[in-house]
């Protein structure tokens, strides 16, 4: 086994290690990527108190992934990266459910409150969401909803009649909210979770294809873990506001 720093063993070399019982493989891998995790946990808390809490927090929930023969095979600080983001994710949910306070006039109707790294997390999944859509789905995102053109202005334009752009409107929001939700679902390590879990977010829209529809019933049938990802997801598209009617959110996407 290498000694902490050595760096002869890859980081694969050293996750296959982990997996068979190796604790000091861990630690190599611990050491060689605890710089970069703390630089990355300062972008996702608000508080710089609490890096060093969720910091620990990945390396040990990566850790028991690993020891229970999940996780990642290879890519090892994206892996980790990707579960801090989620833990991230989720301490800033539950703190912004419950924080205790003597001062309770920012809760007051006409003043909400914003969580500073919630929302820094939600800009960011909503920029990738934006990114990945089509095109043509961008542009008519962008128009509409940034820069307030009708239908019936964009429809010269675009070639379309102002019914077909408002349809392109339509479908272009529902496919920006699933893509926007499908960011907040972690990569699974069984084949079938993994595709479930690139669907997720078309299920809570009710955007599956009917045969997919079933193959998703019947797998969420048998398995809990992903029952509890589209809770989670559910719960999300719940009480966030969709992306595309914050409109600050498709901006940073540039």
């Amino acid at each position: 086994m290498t000694v902490p720093g050595d760096g002869a063993d890859s980081d694969t070399d050293l996750l296959g290690a982990v997996r068979t019982g190796d604790t000091a493989a861990y630690g190599t891998l611990y050491q060689r990527h605890h710089a970069a995790a703390r630089r990355f946990a300062f972008g996702l808390v608000s508080h710089p108190a609490d890096v060093d809490d969720l910091v620990a927090e990945t390396f040990a929930n990566v850790f028991a992934t690993l020891r229970a023969g999940r996780g990642p095979l290879v890519a090892f600080r994206a892996y980790l990266h990707t579960t801090m983001r989620h833990l991230s994710y989720r301490r800033a949910r539950v703190d912004r459910r419950l924080e205790f306070t003597d001062d309770l006039t920012r809760y007051d109707a006409c003043e909400p409150f914003t969580d500073p790294a919630l929302d820094r997390l939600e800009r960011s999944f909503a920029a990738a969401a934006f990114r990945q859509l089509p095109p043509r789905w961008r542009d008519v995102l962008w128009q509409t909803e940034v820069e307030g053109s009708t239908p019936a202005e964009l429809a010269p334009r675009m070639g379309l009649t102002p019914n077909a752009v408002a349809v392109l409107a339509h479908r272009a929001r529902e496919g920006l909210r699933s893509l926007y939700l499908q960011q907040h679902v972690t990569a699974a390590d069984h084949p079938e979770c993994r595709w479930a879990g690139e669907r997720l977010g078309g299920q809570v829209r009710g955007r599956l294809a009917p045969r997919d529809a079933h193959r998703m019933r019947t797998h969420l049938g048998w398995c809990g873990d992903c029952r509890n990802r589209l809770a989670e997801i559910r719960e999300v598209d719940g009480f966030r506001n969709p992306p595309y009617r914050q409109r600050h959110h498709v901006e940073t996407s540039g």
